[in-house]
């Protein structure tokens, strides 16, 4: 019974990763690429808070729905995670993204005249930003914003899962990062929606990428240090966190 029990335990919250990573890019970034002259930048951060906020209820119990590697950077340096989970999670959300990316670019293609060349919902700094923001503004943006995104999601959930109201200020924390960076940036805060969307953009979108992905990263990084100061770790652990693939045990129902 173990034997088949097992595998599921372990694939599912990395199906989840892929999934809502798969999901958050082809909406979220979708609503840039397709609807974005129609909804504008209001319309386009709350698309990306209420889309991280529905898939936050959906597959937090799961996984926790990190679907941002930042996120899950954050999660590993708090220790909350092993880091084979979080090498498992960070290529599900990267698989999940370029293909939300590629569904979308699909969609897009088929709109007369609209251009994805080094564009299609990417991020930049220089040409690429609407206020022409420049290389070291862009950096430090996007490590400030992703700070405190990883960090409203460290400090309202417990271990891993996502319960009760959790949700909320997750996708609220989103919302707000994008009203603010969208006009600089584009606003990242996630290195894997930027990879996929990237890929299929080409030209500077590319070129500037690297941007993209060790900002956000270093932002969750603080942000997991800074949590340990403000939320110390000695608290009861919930049980719907007992989801959590690959963690260390030293018995029955016991962690590390």
């Amino acid at each position: 019974m173990e034997k088949t029990e097992a595998p599921s335990v372990v694939t599912r919250p990395v199906v989840s990763e892929f999934l809502g990573t798969l999901l958050l890019v082809f909406f979220a970034v979708g609503s840039a690429v397709v609807a974005g002259e129609y909804i504008g930048t209001f319309g386009i951060a709350l698309a990306f808070g209420f889309t991280m906020l529905a898939l936050a209820y959906a597959l937090g119990p799961i996984s926790g729905s990190h679907i941002n590697p930042a996120v899950t950077l954050g999660m590993l340096l708090s220790r909350r995670i092993t880091l084979r989970t979080a090498v498992e999670y960070w290529i599900a959300q990267i698989l999940g993204a370029i293909v939300g990316a590629a569904l979308l670019f699909l969609v897009a293609k088929q709109v007369p005249g609209l251009q994805t060349h080094a564009a299609f919902g990417t991020n930049g700094w220089g040409d690429r930003s609407a206020v022409h923001l420049n290389l070291g503004g862009a950096f430090v943006a996007e490590m400030v914003m992703t700070f405190l995104f990883v960090f409203v999601v460290l400090a309202v959930t417990h271990r891993v899962a996502v319960v009760g109201f959790d949700g909320l200020p997750i996708g609220l924390a989103l919302a707000t990062v994008h009203l603010f960076g969208i006009p600089l940036d584009g606003t990242s805060v996630n290195p894997a929606r930027s990879i996929g969307p990237a890929l299929f953009a080409g030209g500077a979108a590319i070129t500037q990428l690297w941007l993209f992905i060790v900002a956000p990263l270093i932002g969750g990084a603080i942000a997991a240090v800074v949590h340990q100061v403000t939320h110390p770790p000695q608290e009861p652990v919930l049980v719907a966190d007992q989801v959590s693939p690959h963690e260390p045990t030293t018995g029955p129902g016991e962690r590390v």
